[in-house]
């Protein structure tokens, strides 16, 4: 079956099916086959209803024209059975059965490191997510971040301003811009780089879609750099997700000596309090070394 195919047919059942995302990517995994399972789903009819409205080669066309339109915008979708899905990104249990891409992934991009923290940090926040993004381009990593206010706009400026890679993760579809006055930003990383969304291309901001936004960063980088965050910042969530990821998180001395939460979270195993940006890549090329993680 061709790849196209198989892409459409694993758009028709996640924008028809009935069951959880997380649940298609992993049958459709085990198959090996997206149009497979979509046949099966298409033929079920037990007690309760089909899981289907329509004959399984109508929702192939539909989907194939929705995918013809959302390249024509260029954008590219990649799913869990292409060979180019972000290997770090397969390897977590919460990865996505469907990414979006404006721009272009490059293979040195699975040597990424995610730079997040708070939407209105402090300036020496905002230097610190500076430092560290010039440092870890220089050592031949991309940084990701997720083009929110604050740190995470620190960290792409900088890292484009060095000359290095970025790849912003955004919660919403890439055909939006949030917050909106990084609608410029977000243009330029995914003409120089790669925005990366597992939204549908219109799909609006919600309160649901930023946590899915921080699982696909954490899974798509090697380590997390939680900047400067409150108790309250998001990026709390993402140094949760990244330990659960089997991924470091690395968080500067001063956070962890200000906030009660940090300093709760060093104390887990796979945490780590740095005083400068060397020590971040230090460690990471350690662990990779062993093999403790993608590399």
């Amino acid at each position: 079956m061709s790849s196209a195919t198989e892409r459409a047919a694993l758009v028709a059942l996640l924008r028809n099916g009935k069951r959880p995302w997380q649940l298609y990517a992993d049958l459709v995994e085990e198959a090996g086959s997206a149009v497979s399972v979509l046949d099966d789903e298409s033929e079920r009819d037990d007690a309760q209803s089909s899981l289907f409205p329509a004959d399984s080669a109508d929702l192939l066309t539909e989907a194939r024209t929705a995918i013809e339109a959302w390249e024509a915008a260029g954008l590219r979708l990649l799913t869990v059975l292409d060979a180019d899905y972000p290997d770090n990104l397969r390897a977590v249990h919460d990865r996505p059965p469907v990414i979006f891409i404006a721009g272009r992934l490059q293979p040195n991009d699975r040597r990424s490191v995610a730079v997040v923290g708070a939407r209105t940090p402090s300036a020496r926040g905002v230097a610190a997510a500076g430092t560290i993004a010039r440092h870890l381009v220089g050592r031949g990593y991309t940084v990701a971040s997720g083009l929110a206010a604050g740190i995470d706009t620190a960290a792409h400026t900088a890292a484009l301003g060095a000359g290095g890679r970025t790849v912003a993760v955004i919660g919403t579809g890439l055909n939006r811009s949030y917050p909106p006055e990084n609608v410029a930003l977000q243009r330029r990383i995914a003409s120089e780089c790669a925005v990366i969304s597992q939204f549908w291309p219109d799909a609006p901001p919600s309160r649901r879609s930023f946590p899915m936004r921080n699982a696909v960063m954490s899974g798509l980088a090697l380590a997390t750099v939680v900047v400067d965050a409150t108790h309250t910042s998001g990026s709390r969530m993402q140094a949760r997700l990244a330990l659960a990821h089997g991924r470091p998180v690395f968080l500067p001395r001063s956070l962890a000596e200000e906030q009660a939460w940090a300093r709760d979270l060093a104390a887990r195993p796979g945490v780590h309090i740095v005083d400068r940006a060397s020590e971040i890549t230090a460690a990471i090329e350690r662990l990779t070394s062993t093999g403790a993680l993608v590399d």
